[in-house]
């Protein structure tokens, strides 16, 4: 019997849950509290799965997201999640029935481009996406770090007031909105996101919900231009030797004031002498706002957000650029959706794109153009590892200028 693809109904909801989780190497079953919780934000016309038999063996997902763009524009994105297959199932063409599918829909519905985190490098790019953003994990060796054990408020005059969920609630959705003005590759957080991340709301399944700290930096003006979430553990040493470390759970901020306030604050916490942060920008100010800034180590880098264009004109003409230049892409695409010849005409006072039917100045997969669109892939890296042609002489430095960015893309969230 051929395996079946298709949306799934209410009634096979848990069976998809269970496959979900087998998928992540999670324990199977499925409680009906978690069924419950789930289902209210789970939008079905966007849940696939692949039948065998009647068993859930692959599992899809996506929902409407925005995304933040070079220059500030928001974007509406399909988010693509939940994505598995059963271990007795692979190799059978189940994702790529089920993402041909997904991809159609988006573009049908008018979504500019795709967005995924990539638990493994190999899989997304044979179908359109390219990483487009990089994560860092930091850790800080706070006794190096130089920091005066004196201090106790910043020196720019502002301040820095602890909080509870009920103010992160209220203070945060206003908070991240301005940060992700100013901050490419920043995906939109709804209401549930804060519900969930400050206790109001909790996913089945989970630890029992413990409250972090907040920290919140108020300007000298008293605007509040940064957020800070951390969590500390409790650990001694002989003769009672404080051995502490504070993981940072969230921390963004719209001013280096902020940021620097914040990251001083935590790193100045009785009892701390380690401090962890996930998933930071890939250019993080941290080490730099350190007097030793070598007591901040990488301690992994990697690929994060990955990005499939849907309507590259659009796309194009969506985020800004810092330099001015013509230039006419062929942009192959296996699966046809976004194929064709795109001529751009970008100045740091805008964008027009449309379809072309002049020679090409350069030819890439859409993969490689999901690689520049945020500005952190090199053109000339590209070129050089044979995955950009230059039709016309000149042309790679053309792109290298246009769309590389001062400041590099980050996604904060995971999805």
């Amino acid at each position: 019997m051929a395996v079946d693809v298709r949306t799934i109904s209410e009634s096979e909801f848990p069976d998809w849950l269970r496959a979900c989780r087998t998928g992540f190497l999670q324990p199977p079953a499925v409680s009906g509290e978690e069924v419950r919780s789930r289902r209210p934000h789970t939008d079905l016309a966007r849940v696939q799965g692949a039948f065998d038999d009647g068993r859930c063996v692959a599992t899809f997902r996506s929902f409407a997201q925005e995304i933040t763009v070079v220059g500030g524009a928001s974007l509406p994105s399909d988010a693509v999640s939940h994505v598995t297959v059963t271990p007795t199932h692979r190799r059978r063409g189940l994702l790529s029935r089920m993402m041909a599918v997904d991809l159609a829909a988006a573009r049908e519905r008018g979504e500019v481009l795709a967005t995924l985190i990539a638990a493994e490098y190999p899989i997304y790019g044979r179908f359109g996406f390219g990483p487009a953003a990089w994560a860092t994990d930091w850790t800080v060796d706070v006794p190096r770090a130089g920091l005066d054990p004196r201090w106790s408020r910043p020196e720019c005059g502002g301040r820095i007031d602890l909080v509870d969920g009920a103010d992160v609630r209220k203070l945060g959705p206003e908070l991240h909105a301005r940060f992700r003005q100013s901050q490419p590759g920043a995906v939109s957080r709804d209401e549930r996101w804060w519900a969930l991340r400050t206790g109001l709301d909790q996913a089945p399944g989970k630890p029992p919900w413990t409250e972090p700290f907040y920290a919140v930096y108020r300007s000298p003006g008293g605007e509040v231009d940064g957020l800070l979430v951390y969590r500390a553990d409790d650990h001694w040493g002989p003769a009672k030797q404080p051995l502490n470390t504070a993981r940072v759970d969230d921390l963004i901020a719209v001013s280096p004031a902020a940021e620097r306030a914040l990251w001083h604050f935590l790193c100045s916490v009785d009892w701390v002498v380690t401090v962890q942060a996930e998933h930071r920008g890939p250019d993080e100010l941290l080490p730099s706002l350190l007097p030793d800034p070598r007591a901040a180590r990488i301690t992994q880098q990697a690929d994060y957000l990955w990005i499939r264009l849907l309507d590259v004109a659009r796309a194009l003409e969506a985020r800004t650029y810092e330099a001015s230049g013509t230039l006419v892409l062929e942009v192959r695409d296996q699966d046809g959706l976004s194929a064709g010849r795109y001529r751009l005409d970008a100045s740091p006072e805008g964008a027009v794109c449309a379809p072309a039917s002049e020679s090409a100045d350069v030819t890439l997969d859409v993969g490689d153009l999901g690689a520049l669109y945020l500005g952190d892939a090199s053109a000339v890296r590209l070129a050089a590892l044979g995955r950009i042609s230059e039709e016309t002489a000149g042309a790679v430095a053309v792109t290298e200028a246009l769309f590389r960015t001062a400041v590099r893309p980050w996604c904060p969230d995971g999805f």
